[in-house]
């Protein structure tokens, strides 16, 4: 276990998985609690890291992370626009928007496949100077999701917040209530796609460099940490959910540094993220259905017992 778990692969994971739990925190919004698929994430996060590595050459690391979170506001906006004015299933509208933000995409990063920013200032560049330690950047990242995690549940525990929680619940009810479901949707969605945004600039900062195919498969990973935080903290007060949400990303990345180490091949990983899914969502199941034939066979031997006297 020891050649397994190296301080390095360590920090390598919590880095990560802090950036990538801010698109679990997205699908926490979209998925918990709005019940909406959205498929606009994978195109929304290379959306956020394009936007950001631009803005990054242009000399402003920080206000990278701010036009990031714009873009990818807007992006959800785009999505929540087809579904509750045009009428276009969440699916279907996630894939439309999604499709689109590949040429979207590729014009930010003035039509070149990738972007290199090797050379340039990055938040984590003037964090090195001023923190002395090697775990600067998990300081960084835990920075950005600590304030992140914070407004989201300080925004979902508010008028507003309470109202897009029960539009996930029951429409029929908040709309009965005088509340526009469409503009919670509206809401829910701008906030969610600009978390993914944020997270996708926070990468291309951490990695120095943005690719075309960043965002592929995000909704997988993203899914995986969620439901892996869901099942680790249940239920619970809003903070306390969107803490498990966070936990569940750093643990996916375990897993997969794992997998790394116990050199499973790197084109391999999308099945292991698969498989990781699955295992997620199955648990809660087969949790119950241990606990159900554990009491069938506890009531069959009580029976048996009393029948035999």
């Amino acid at each position: 276990m020891g050649s397994i778990f190296t301080v390095s692969i360590v920090q390598s994971a919590l880095e990560l998985g802090c950036i990538y739990s801010l698109v679990a925190l997205a699908l926490f919004v979209s998925y918990s609690l709005l019940n909406i698929a959205d498929l606009t994430t994978d195109g929304c996060f290379t959306l956020g890291c394009s936007v950001g590595a631009m803005v990054t050459l242009a000399g402003h690391p920080l206000l990278a992370l701010f036009a990031a979170l714009i873009a990818g506001a807007l992006a959800g906006s785009v999505t929540a626009f087809l579904q509750t004015k045009m009428g276009v299933e969440s699916i279907l509208a996630g894939i439309i928007v999604n499709t689109g933000l590949y040429t979207v995409n590729i014009a930010v990063m003035g039509f070149s496949s990738n972007v290199n920013l090797f050379r340039c200032e990055s938040i984590f560049t003037y964090a090195k100077e001023q923190i002395p330690t090697e775990w600067y950047n998990l300081i960084v990242v835990l920075v950005i999701v600590g304030i992140s995690s914070a407004l989201l549940a300080l925004f979902l525990n508010t008028r507003l917040g309470l109202s897009i929680r029960a539009t996930g619940n029951n429409a029929d009810m908040v709309r009965a209530s005088s509340i526009n479901p469409g503009f919670t949707v509206t809401v829910g969605l701008c906030v969610a796609n600009a978390l993914t945004g944020l997270s996708g600039a926070a990468l291309a900062q951490y990695q120095k460099s943005c690719d075309i195919n960043l965002g592929t498969g995000m909704v997988t990973i993203a899914l995986a940490s969620l439901i892996i935080g869901e099942t680790l903290i249940g239920s619970g007060s809003m903070l306390r959910r969107i803490i498990g949400v966070v936990l569940g990303s750093c643990l996916y990345r375990f897993i997969v540094a794992v997998a790394l180490r116990m050199n499973v091949p790197a084109e391999c990983l999308k099945l292991v993220s698969a498989i990781i899914v699955a295992v997620a969502i199955a648990f809660p199941h087969l949790k119950k259905s241990a606990a159900f034939t554990k009491q069938k066979m506890s009531a069959k031997n009580k029976s048996g017992s009393q029948g035999g006297v």
